[in-house]
């Protein structure tokens, strides 16, 4: 499909999604976000769900201010994958010994390596920048600098809620490698920071709902917000280099005797800003639940533990602002999840994956999600499929 165009205050909401179909709380979002005195456009993705101030799903461009709570906690939360020279046919019957590996030398949850992870041992890992990232530390908010010993220790960790890491085979056979996290612990508490500094400015004190509170150009605060947002922007790309390094690492001690081999890994972030300039006007570009994807931009659109993900090319719509789902986006709150479905209904919808199919992760459970095939339909003007995807494994937090 083509977008729709709902009108808004300020701008008109673009969707790619049926407006039909979007929960009301979301739409009230969006009309919302299109009040902002700053906006300069609203992009609405075909995954739209109600998140905390903007709507997980959306593309929000502004003039000279950015909203803090529209990036969301998780800041530089994004996917990874790559593709190995490996097929189905190297793989054995029983997957629960590959799964545990992952799990051994990945923790997950709240969990956290007993002592920081040396990339200089990973193979390929881009070491250029590295020392001159941890050296920025000393210049984010006062109020996390007592985090710094467990930023360290975390960066190479999964985290909990929908983040995964996955073994996965395509249409052809080829398997592949894919993860999802973010900035852990340290961009969370940025975030919280930040949004909390936010909404006691004066400018901010009118708006609809608080949690739309911005940051604007030229002031101490937006310098102070900025710093930090980048580099937990850094941080989570670099959590996501490590993870991928470790597993990699596991890959190619349990197939020895294949001496596999991995492409260039594909990484996309999905919940950040960018500055980028459209209509002769530098604007500052909000992307919650959503990725780039400008011309020949490599993305990633995953589903849930038990169905298909996407590794797509962009388009370079400008409609969009150059950009497409993240993912197939949830159709049912977590606790709603949990409250319909049981352990049992999990193990169902996830028969054929190696995963945990206890009562801890129902609300990960792939009916909780709308439905990918139709996700990425609805953008076919955005992106364009390189290799559909199938979990063999999926080690959730």
């Amino acid at each position: 499909m083509s977008y729709v165009e709902v009108p808004g205050a300020k701008v008109p909401i673009r969707m790619w999604a049926d407006p039909a179909t979007v929960e009301g709380g979301a739409m009230q979002q969006l009309q919302n976000v299109a009040t902002l005195p700053w906006i300069k456009g609203l992009a609405v993705m075909p995954d739209v769900h109600y998140g905390k101030g903007a709507t997980v799903g959306s593309v929000i461009a502004m003039h000279g201010a950015v909203c803090p709570a529209a990036v969301g906690v998780d800041i530089g939360c994004g996917m990874s994958a790559v593709k190995t020279s490996l097929t189905a046919n190297d793989l054995p019957g029983d997957l629960s010994r590959l799964r545990s590996k992952i799990e051994q030398a990945i923790p997950v949850g709240r969990g956290m390596h007993d002592s920081p992870v040396d990339p200089g041992r990973l193979h390929g890992f881009p070491m250029a920048g590295w020392d001159d990232f941890w050296g920025r530390f000393d210049g984010v908010a006062d109020a996390v600098k007592f985090r710094q010993e467990r930023a360290t220790k975390q960066m190479g960790t999964l985290g909990s809620g929908n983040h995964f890491v996955e073994f996965c085979i395509d249409s052809n056979g080829s398997v592949w490698l894919m993860l999802h996290s973010g900035s852990r612990n340290i961009g969370k508490e940025l975030a919280e920071y930040h949004i909390g500094q936010a909404q006691k400015l004066p400018h901010n004190q009118g708006l609809v709902d608080r949690d739309l509170a911005v940051f604007i150009s030229d002031t101490p605060q937006m310098a102070a917000y900025r710093n930090d947002l980048f580099w937990a922007q850094e941080y989570a790309k670099y959590n996501r280099a490590i993870m991928m390094g470790i597993f990699q690492d596991v890959v190619r001690r349990e197939f020895k005797k294949a001496k596999v081999v991995f492409e260039p890994v594909i990484s996309c972030h999905h919940n950040y800003v960018s500055e980028e300039r459209y209509d002769g006007m530098d604007l500052l570009v909000t992307r919650k639940g959503a990725i780039r994807a400008g011309s020949g931009d490599f993305g990633i659109i995953p589903g849930s533990m038990g169905t298909g993900s996407y590794i797509v090319k962009g388009l370079g719509n400008e409609k969009s602002f150059n950009s497409a789902s993240h993912g197939a986006g949830r159709r049912m709150s977590r606790n709603a999840a949990k409250r319909r479905f049981s352990a049992r209904d999990l193990a169902e919808q996830t028969l054929g994956v190696e995963c945990r199919k206890d009562s801890g992760v129902v609300d990960e459970i792939p009916a909780a999600y709308k439905p990918i095939e139709q996700v990425i339909d609805q953008q076919r003007d955005l992106v364009e499929v390189v290799a559909k995807l199938k979990q063999v494994i999926c080690v959730k937090g």
